[in-house]
């Protein structure tokens, strides 16, 4: 074999084995970038299974450390920590607004980030109705049960200090909605409703603050448009008169019940709402009254009647004295 022959096969030996070396390079490159995209999809992939359809609810302040944990703990995400690290190196996660996410749907870990960062619930606004005549107490549990991550309680703290002064109405609020942001938007619903009546108040010569605690006791005490101004009437001829009203809608509020059919020992009972024993309004609205109330206790219709009561015919019948009312008693409830 010639010098050359030799050479050449020498060299093809070679090339044959860089080549082979370079092959394998690239399979165990490839094979390391192919387990690296697996080990990253495993951390960002949704976990199984997934609550599609679920709720989770982020409380107001919660740090994005105690955030990505309860999504853990819910199985949005399975790698609680990474999330917390996507949301520091992009500096997205200070301030992660609270409310109800809904996922409708498995999502990975960089867009369940993007969502809570962004605020992104997932749920639409939500329509909540309040009732005219409705307490704060019975808001509570409406709010709590439409919105839950209000508690009852958050909301009857929140509002306590303003009943008779929350607009009773139908609200459409965001999934973010709070306790307070709530309140603050039936507070200022109320104002912006009752501004029109200041020279009717004052014409009236009682405080606003009367006025409204005489509609929230007409708003539990009367059903149709007439019987409201012609109680407006009663009422107010007994207040002036520095009589007991005597009105058994107080009952539902002292005991926190919807009916308010007082029994003999509930007329003794030792609250300022009683109106068996204290003369005069109560201290306080005992529910939020709608417009139509509020007008009946700014334009009563003067009358002469001291008493009044419901008859087993559904009908309002009223009296000047003490012996009509037991007349009426006997005639239409006995």
């Amino acid at each position: 074999m010639g010098f050359f022959t030799r050479f050449s096969a020498a060299a093809c030996s070679a090339l044959d084995l860089h080549m082979h070396r370079y092959v394998w390079s690239w399979v165990v490159g490839l094979a390391c970038v192919l387990a690296i995209a697996v080990s990253l999809y495993s951390i960002i992939a949704p976990p199984r299974p997934f609550p599609a359809g679920g709720i989770v609810v982020i409380a107001e302040g919660a740090t994005a450390g105690e955030v990505a944990n309860i999504l853990a703990e819910k199985g949005v995400v399975a790698h609680p920590e990474f999330l917390r690290l996507i949301w520091r190196v992009t500096g997205t996660g200070e301030s992660i607004p609270a409310g109800a996410y809904r996922f409708a749907r498995p999502i990975t870990l960089l867009r369940v980030a993007e969502r809570l960062s962004a605020g992104q619930f997932g749920i639409p606004a939500t329509r909540i109705t309040f009732p005219e005549g409705t307490t704060v107490l019975d808001m509570a549990k409406r709010v709590s049960k439409t919105f839950p991550q209000i508690a009852a309680s958050d909301f009857l703290s929140a509002a306590q200090p303003y009943e008779g002064y929350l607009f009773p109405d139908t609200y459409t609020f965001q999934p973010s909605a709070t306790a307070i942001s709530i309140v603050e938007t039936l507070r200022e619903t109320f104002a912006m409703k009752t501004d029109a009546l200041a020279t009717d108040v004052v014409a009236s010569g009682r405080s606003f603050s009367d006025i409204i605690i005489m509609a929230s006791i007409i708003e539990r005490e009367a059903r149709t448009e007439q019987d409201r101004h012609m109680i407006s009437g009663v009422l107010w001829n007994r207040v002036d008169k520095g009589m007991l009203l005597q009105v058994d809608a107080v009952f539902g509020y002292i005991y926190s019940r919807a009916t308010y059919s007082p029994s003999y020992a509930d007329l003794t009972v030792n609250s300022p709402y009683n109106t068996y024993r204290h003369a005069g309004l109560p201290p306080g609205p005992i529910s939020n009254p709608g417009l139509s109330s509020i007008d009946a206790a700014l334009h009563p219709t003067l009358n002469k009647y001291l008493f009044y009561l419901t008859g087993r015919d559904g009908l309002m019948h009223y009296s000047v004295n003490y012996a009509g009312h037991k007349a009426n008693l006997n005639a239409y409830l006995r």
